[in-house]
């Protein structure tokens, strides 16, 4: 990495200022503005009625205050000058890992990976959204045993802490359950009374009748009720997701108090962004379909309230694979729920687009794409630890072009996730490494065209507004792990694999290694992505319906003094496009590709560009290329 990317990291990476260890009493105690308090109030009588909300607010008002005692001065007078319709920037970059991904000799996990981000990818990312690094039991992180504590396996909470001074931080809400070897549910268990209702229970599995079952939508085919062994006997408990992640009951306000006290202490250990995993089901309602229901969407709003009163730079993401129209019900009314929303719909089309090799399904949906404020924005990524989810296109793609899907990804050697439907199992999500959805193995490609078609296909979540997220494989190429998924019955697990860091260091330096070409073409990307106010997440799009082969968005800048128009050749073939400067609203004659650093000029009112398969072209008009080096 050159001396200029070094300092538009630094630049990029926001001073973090630590929360105290011990609450501080003796400054001005929190004071929540009367509409704010209460609107909390009446998000408490939705939820519970008018009486308990009484009974409650005043523990509420107790956990904030303590929240807020413990705010450094510094931090309280920084808050002061944040604006909220520029909390995501250009500049904002996410790497999803797990901190144990990387395995190292005489550091702990967590450790291994600063250490290997920091002085060997050298990309310009400044956020690490780290999976759920709490004690766990199963599913890889996400059947947390205590959420208070760092997995001893991985690290310390001073191994986050640290990372917290290099990069902004997405923590794990995974508050729609716990494990079964929770100390929580081992209480209600063992007939604590304090515990009686912290989880859905029956006494026997016929309470749930065959017609509220057949409601219940959920991303899995395993009974919806799961047995355990109590000190009063029998009793079948509430599992969306698997017999070791027990659902808690919201119903009950001390789990909701209890999980607001968990969200506060994340921001307090420095998480700037938290993502609420699985929040479409966090409310149990039989009779209804026990997802997406209105009670779940004033829980979220109560959070954003929360951190609006003692927390306001730290943002909201909901991790929610539905069909898109219920998807993006999570972005409220743009200025009271989740400030960012998974774009769950974008990686399978995406991968629909390269395999049919056009663009005109993702075009004409990204032109109807709604940004609702200044305040909200996608995550555009394309894979993630799971796979990639097929809920998202449920409502795009008719079914026969999702199976479509599913038989070119099975072609590339990716497993198939399915859930229980209104008509019984159906596909939810594909399971693949992303590099290996877009490239077979052995068909005698060269590795330098297989990257490129990568890269091509990556460069989508980059061009789209929004903010782009890089799954760790993702980045770096990783094939589909068949063996871990033989060994461990765990179809997930193609897209896991714990990889050496001294052998992902020797690929780094080896210059004709597949890994060494991703980071030398995706990272010019990507160091691109982050310096051109264009790029920004309030930024204006426009998509230009030029060619099926090519997906072209206009990007501007919020201050319109900055477009970049993008080309993406998503076939295995050359294409040649020729685009009016009026579908481009500029009357500029010579242009810049910042990709291939190159001029381009334009004649007779038109821009005429060749595409090589797969080629992807950034240009700007070169008198501003010129205004942004002079300032």
């Amino acid at each position: 990495m050159d001396h200029t990317s070094q300092q538009l990291q630094k630049s990029m990476r926001r001073l973090r200022i630590p929360y105290n260890d011990a609450p501080d009493y003796t400054r001005s105690p929190l004071e929540i503005a009367p509409e704010l308090h209460q609107q909390m109030f009446e998000r408490f009588c939705f939820l519970y009625g008018e009486e308990q909300a009484k009974l409650f607010m005043p523990e509420l008002e107790r956990i904030l205050k303590v929240h807020y005692a413990h705010k450094p001065s510094e931090l309280i007078e920084e808050e002061q000058d944040f604006d909220p319709n520029n909390r995501f920037t250009e500049w904002d970059l996410i790497l999803i890992t797990y901190g144990d991904l990387l395995k190292g000799d005489g550091q702990s996990p967590l450790s291994t990976l600063a250490h290997f981000l920091n002085h060997y990818l050298g990309l310009s990312i400044n956020t690490l959204h780290i999976l759920p690094f709490f004690p766990y039991s199963s599913d890889r992180g996400f059947s947390v045993i205590d959420f208070d504590s760092v997995d001893p396996n991985l690290g310390s909470w001073k191994d986050i802490e640290e990372m917290g001074n290099y990069y902004q931080l997405m923590f794990d809400g995974v508050f729609n359950h716990v494990s079964s070897k929770s100390p929580l549910f081992q209480r209600m268990l063992n007939g604590n009374p304090d515990y009686k209702d912290y989880f859905t229970t029956y006494h026997s599995p016929d309470e749930l009748t065959p017609e509220e079952r057949r409601m219940i939508v959920r991303p899995r085919t395993s009974d919806i009720l799961t047995e355990f062994q109590s000190i009063n006997g029998q009793i079948w408990v509430w599992t969306t997701f698997s017999p070791d992640q027990i659902d808690l009951n919201y119903k009950n306000p001390k789990v909701l108090l209890g999980v607001i006290e968990t969200l506060l202490l994340y921001i307090r250990r420095g998480a700037n962004l938290v993502r609420l995993d699985a929040v479409t089901y966090l409310w149990e309602e039989p009779g209804t379909p026990c997802a997406n229901l209105e009670q779940t969407h004033q829980v979220i709003k109560l959070f954003r309230d929360i951190v609006k009163a003692v927390a306001p730079t730290v943002g909201l993401i909901t991790e929610t694979n539905v069909p898109h129209e219920q998807n993006i019900s999570y972005f409220g009314q743009g200025d009271d729920e989740a400030q960012m929303v998974y774009n769950f719909a974008l990686p399978p089309l995406v991968l629909y687009t390269f395999y049919r090799e056009d663009t005109t399904t993702l075009s004409n949906w990204a032109k109807e794409l709604k940004y609702l404020s200044k305040m909200t924005t996608f995550l555009n990524m394309l894979d993630t630890h799971d796979g990639v989810g097929l809920m998202g296109v449920k409502s795009i793609l008719p079914q026969e072009e999702i199976n479509f899907i599913i038989q070119k990804a099975r072609e590339h050697g990716a497993f198939v996730s399915y859930k229980s439907g209104e008509q019984g199992e159906e596909p939810y999500e594909i399971n693949t490494t992303w590099y290996s959805a877009l490239n077979l193995d052995n068909n005698g490609e060269d590795i330098s065209f297989q990257v490129k078609r990568f890269v091509a296909s990556r460069s989508i979540a980059l061009v789209l507004r929004g903010v782009p997220g890089i799954y760790f494989h993702g980045l770096i190429g990783t094939r589909n792990d068949i063996d871990a998924v033989l060994r461990t019955k765990s179809k997930r697990d193609i897209n896991r694999r714990v990889i050496d860091v001294n052998r992902l260091i020797e690929d780094v330096q080896d210059r004709k290694s597949r890994l060494s070409l991703i980071l030398k073409k995706l990272g010019h990307l990507l160091d691109l992505r982050v310096r051109y106010t264009a790029f920004h997440p309030n930024g204006e799009q426009k998509i230009l319906m030029i060619s099926p082969e090519v997906f072209a968005v206009l990007r501007t800048s919020p201050k319109q003094d900055q477009s970049i128009l993008t080309l993406t050749n998503v076939a295995n073939k050359i294409c040649q496009v020729e685009i009016p400067l009026s579908e481009l609203e500029a009357a500029e004659t010579h242009w810049y590709d910042l990709v291939d650093q190159r001029g381009w000029t334009t004649t007779n009112d038109k821009m005429v560009i060749t595409l090589q398969p797969y080629d992807v072209k950034w240009l700007i008009p070169f008198v501003q290329l010129e205004r942004s080096i002079e300032s």
